[in-house]
């Protein structure tokens, strides 16, 4: 379905609901910038180091999208978990997984509080820190740095800002042109707005490094960005 959600006058704050959900896909398609690509370099990178037994735990799974296009990509035996706190995004996945007949293990849960299995090979949480609480954000990757293999890999996507405030209002222009240009209305991204804002607080790349730093992740790269949208990988070993 297309997403059609911030036409009508709403007030209230962003939520992951059934409108949304509903809808999720082509929000992200259409609202993040290379998505598609990002997602599938994300596989790429996951595929060249995969193997029978290994774990992947995708973190705000949502319609479980990621986890199907790497279940359909891979040849070995990998064990797929995806994990939200929306009962409506739940629904969304489990429905795609059981049309698609993927052996994908979904969990509802919330992030921050949410019992992580140990020895990880993959965690993964595409554009899922932004929305969590500055003050629990650290110790949310510091619980991900510990439920990691030995040699495991923590891949982040993320909407960042920058110091230079010029820049930052620059590159915010440059991201709505884009979503207009995707068929998004002045009014629609307005209204976006109003309902993110407070919801969605982005940090500067460095931020989202050294917070990967501190939680004793040896190397952290950038492996993409555009404009205001990066995505992290951060190496336990």
């Amino acid at each position: 379905m297309k997403d059609e959600v911030f036409k009508q006058d709403n007030k209230k704050q962003f939520e992951f609901d059934a409108s949304v959900a509903s809808v999720f896909d082509d929000m992200l398609t259409r609202s993040i910038p290379f998505y598609d690509e990002v997602r599938a370099l994300i596989i790429s990178l996951i595929l060249k180091d995969q193997g029978d037994g290994k774990n992947v735990l995708d973190l705000g799974s949502s319609t479980a999208k990621f986890l199907l296009d790497l279940y359909s990509a891979m040849d070995t035996k990998m064990h797929l978990c995806g994990v939200d706190n929306s009962k409506a995004m739940i629904e969304q996945a489990k429905t795609k997984i059981r049309a698609y007949k993927a052996e994908i293990e979904l969990k509802y849960g919330d992030i921050i509080t949410y019992d992580y299995p140990k020895n990880q090979d993959f965690i993964i949480a595409n554009y899922t820190l932004q929305f969590i609480r500055p003050l629990q954000r650290g110790d949310l990757v510091k619980k991900i740095y510990d439920s990691l293999s030995e040699e495991g890999t923590f891949i982040f996507s993320e909407k960042v800002i920058f110091k230079d405030k010029k820049l930052d209002r620059a590159m915010i222009d440059v991201y709505y042109d884009h979503k207009k240009a995707r068929g998004y209305s002045d009014y629609e991204i307005s209204k976006k707005r109003e309902a993110l804002e407070n919801v969605l607080i982005p940090y500067t790349i460095s931020e989202n490094i050294a917070m990967c730093q501190e939680a004793g992740f040896k190397t952290v790269e950038t492996i993409f960005q555009w404009s205001n949208f990066v995505t992290l990988v951060a190496r336990k070993a």
